[in-house]
């Protein structure tokens, strides 16, 4: 396995900027070189601290769930004066040291006990504040798992299995954001009801195309455009198998949620902290750097994972130089792919795209491909991503390995685990989707 050695931009002594060398160049290392950066730019204690500047001078209550929200905890704490107090929810194996700030770790993608209880004890303090009170609600993705308190007549357990055969259907993150929402008594706008009179400034670390606060950990202090038709309709078009009482309840319009004009929200500032695009540029400079010329196809590339890979295969077709002697390039791209999961294996739309580029550009020379959740964890597996290197269909042969077969079961992690070409970071402590590269590094084979 690929282990990636994590440290950060400021870890490190910069480099001189000078020209593209292949005697110099490791394509791997600086795959990995160009996510770990990218990771780097939305960490929380580079993206957070400019945005505590101006709090005012008494007590802070802080409120947070996500994957990043320990660490956004952690550099709140480090960087603000006053009184401190608050509870954040993060997943398993994400936690962080703090002074003042409570962390609870609990499971995700699929909502637990754990996340139930710290929910209820949210909502608890957010209801408790005053009129003068200040809550910074520190919020990234993974809070619509984490914050997992269900509308008073909804059954938790009812919940948990409408998000799980979200899951498997390939539902995109909007879809299911739009579920969660209207089946909350927390997410969707109903924390800010809990927080009001007191006043909100909510800091997100954006992992959702379009960076829209509402759908980032499902919007819990924003007001929700979308609508019960919304959730039927998703319900539909995945075939989600939904108790009749909660159909019910959908079709009345009794599980709505408050919407932008509601006055609590007059009392709650959104600032989005970290983006995925400012991500990829952190990337595309570091490249750049390293003499390779960009070509970014965005922050927003959604859709079927196999489907993407062959767009992103053809594409490197249409760029590919005719010689050894043309420019090095590199293709950048974030978003958040899906896989309808048919199969019995293991793996995560990153690794599964990975695999599913390699089978399409099979063993073309010079190319280098990397993808991986910026969270450190894709899909459920404990890898970050996979590696693609030009001869990784040629190592799978001799080992017998069908690549159609894997694709077929959804068994990336397998197959590049069986190749040593599993990223491991293990949490990276924030999360602004996915980075994909592929590189162009003539004479590298």
């Amino acid at each position: 396995m690929f282990l990636a050695q994590w440290q950060t931009e400021t870890d490190k002594t910069p480099d001189p900027i000078q020209e593209f060398s292949i005697m110099n160049i490791d394509p791997k290392s600086m795959l990995i070189d160009l996510f770990r950066v990218a990771v780097d730019r939305a960490s929380a204690p580079k993206c957070l601290p400019s945005y505590l500047d101006n709090l005012p001078d008494r007590k802070i209550y802080v409120i947070g769930a996500g994957k990043a929200a320990a660490a956004m905890a952690n550099t709140i704490e480090n960087h603000v004066a006053s009184e401190i107090t608050g509870l954040v929810v993060t997943r398993y194996g994400h936690a962080v040291p703090t002074r003042s700030i409570e962390v609870v770790e609990a499971a995700h993608p699929v909502p637990d006990e754990l996340g139930l209880r710290a929910a209820k004890r949210v909502i608890n303090l957010a209801a408790s504040l005053k009129n003068r009170d200040l809550v910074v609600c520190a919020i990234s993705g993974g809070a619509s798992s984490l914050l997992a308190r269900p509308h008073p007549e909804i059954a938790f357990e009812d919940k948990q299995s409408i998000t799980r055969q979200l899951l498997l259907a390939g539902a995109t993150i909007h879809e299911m954001n739009c579920v969660r929402k209207h089946l909350s008594a927390i997410k969707g706008g109903h924390l800010m009801r809990h927080i009001f009179p007191a006043s909100a400034l909510t800091l997100c670390i954006s992992d959702v195309v379009g960076d829209d606060p509402s759908i980032i950990g499902s919007g819990p202090t924003v007001g929700d455009p979308s609508t019960c038709d919304e959730v039927l309709d998703a319900i539909s078009q995945y075939r989600i198998n939904v108790p009749q009482y909660i159909l019910t309840k959908l079709t009345k319009g009794e599980l709505e949620t408050p919407k932008p004009d509601n006055p609590v929200f007059k009392q709650s500032r959104i600032r989005i902290v970290a983006r995925p695009q400012d991500a990829l540029e952190a990337s595309a400079e570091k490249a750049a750097k390293q003499g390779l010329e960009i070509f970014s196809l965005g922050d927003a590339v959604e859709g079927d994972t196999n489907q993407v890979a062959k767009q992103h295969a053809a594409f490197v077709r249409e760029k590919l130089p005719h010689n050894s002697k043309d420019k090095p390039f590199v293709i950048l791209s974030g978003g958040e792919t899906t896989v309808n999961v048919t199969g019995s294996g293991k793996g995560g739309p990153n690794s599964q795209y990975v695999l599913a580029i390699a089978k399409e550009l099979d063993g073309m020379t010079g190319v280098y491909a990397i993808a991986c959740d910026t969270d450190g964890i894709d899909g459920s597996e404990d890898n970050a991503g996979a590696l693609m290197t030009p001869s990784t269909l040629k190592r799978a042969r001799s080992k017998g390995m069908d690549v159609s077969q894997y694709l077929k079961n959804n068994d990336a992690y397998s197959f590049f685990e069986n190749l040593g070409d599993l990223v491991m970071t293990g949490p990276t402590l924030t999360n602004v989707n996915d980075f994909r590269a592929i590189a162009y590094l003539p004479g590298t084979d």
